[in-house]
């Protein structure tokens, strides 16, 4: 598409307008739609991306109809190794968390994964098509992880442990002595999987991608589906130990075919806007403290959450709760057993935050 036409397409398609207006940099809250206001059970975020993740979008369109090449790929993954202070080859892209159970358990003929429970299963669940099978260890009295336990788990037949930091549902974050000490225990017995997708959103809490670093045997998953508001383009990567990132791309994971050039675009521009990021995170734990002031009021206990999403224990049935909220147009997570009590909201934009404050006053006051 040209001149006038392609204007024409981009604007009918919401890429044009406001996106490419230079203005303050601000969380740009998208548009609230009757098929999105109050759909706050997926931890998706209320805000648009980026302006230049929709100007790389719209510069990439005429070129839908050629594959994606190693050399976009390996451009992107240079790119990221940059930022992450790695070797490029320690860099696969996708969301590859269910290709890595996989591959684990194919690689070994079966085996296991050592995770917390409730919490977040896509790697383990992948591997069950091929002998893997999972350990869950329940959360502790916190609902954090509980690093002891994990660390006592593992065994011979162990080919990961997989900690979500900050956890989901509960959005804990470990303190950074414990979970060091517990990083380097486990990486010296097996593979330590972490992954971090709500950690932009945490204000005390660190990588664990330093661990790659300095050689460990530790993976790092990152996703652009949070905080960089792509969720619609499923993209992300791992920072991973140089030969187990070699498997895993002689496997098929993070080729060329299984990119898209609209996500490889918009992803290196999503990273870019350091200043858009900034203004997200700060709108979600502006949010994110007026939910938990709310849930304070109501003297409903809560977990210290990091992500952008709040978890909190109901007095009442948790499904009635959940059935009220529906009825006020807030649709919120589903249970995490046994934590049926539990009710894990995502932050949204200020008028959803305002909705949800006023459903739990009507509910529990």
């Amino acid at each position: 598409m040209r001149g006038i036409e392609r204007r024409e397409f981009l604007t009918a398609a919401g890429i044009a307008g406001s996106a490419f207006v230079a203005g303050p940099v601000r969380a740009r809250t998208a548009p609230a739609k009757p098929a999105d206001f109050g759909r706050l059970s997926l931890n998706e975020s209320a805000d648009a991306p980026a302006p230049a993740v929709s100007r790389a979008i719209a510069a990439n369109l005429d070129r839908l109809n050629r594959y994606v090449d190693q050399e976009e790929v390996d451009a992107l993954a240079r790119h990221i190794a940059g930022i992450e202070r790695v070797s490029p080859e320690q860099i696969v892209l996708g969301e590859v968390l269910e290709p890595l159970g996989l591959h684990l358990a194919a690689s070994a003929g079966g085996g296991e994964f050592v995770y917390s429970t409730p919490g977040y299963t896509a790697l383990i669940d992948a591997s069950a098509a091929v002998g893997g099978k999972g350990v869950g260890i329940p959360l502790n009295r916190e609902l954090r992880n509980d690093l002891p336990a994990l660390a006592a788990a593992i065994t011979p037949r162990t080919l990961a442990v997989s900690l979500v930091n900050p956890h989901n549902p509960s959005g804990t974050v470990e303190a950074r002595n414990t979970f060091d000490r517990f990083i380097a225990q486990a990486s010296a017995k097996t593979l330590v999987v972490v992954d971090e997708a709500y950690l932009e959103y945490a204000d005390f809490a660190d990588s664990a991608v330093r661990f790659s670093r300095d050689g460990a045997n530790v993976l790092t998953f990152r996703t652009l589906a949070k905080a960089y508001g792509l969720a619609g383009l499923s993209i992300g990567y791992a920072v991973a130990p140089a030969e187990l990132a070699r498997k895993l791309r002689a496997s098929g994971v993070g080729s060329p075919h299984a990119q898209n050039r609209l996500g490889l675009a918009a992803a290196r521009a999503a990273l870019d806007d350091r200043a858009h990021l900034a203004a997200h995170v700060r709108r979600v734990r502006t949010e994110r403290a007026r939910l938990h002031a709310a849930l304070d009021q109501l003297k409903l206990r809560h977990t210290d959450s990091r992500a952008n999403f709040v978890f909190f224990e109901s007095p009442r049935p948790a499904d009635a709760v959940r059935a009220r909220l529906a009825q006020a147009g807030l649709r919120v997570a589903r249970p995490f057993p046994p934590l049926d009590a539990w009710i894990r909201i995502s932050i949204g934009t200020p008028a959803e935050t305002d909705a949800v404050i006023r459903a739990l006053r009507s509910i529990y006051s």
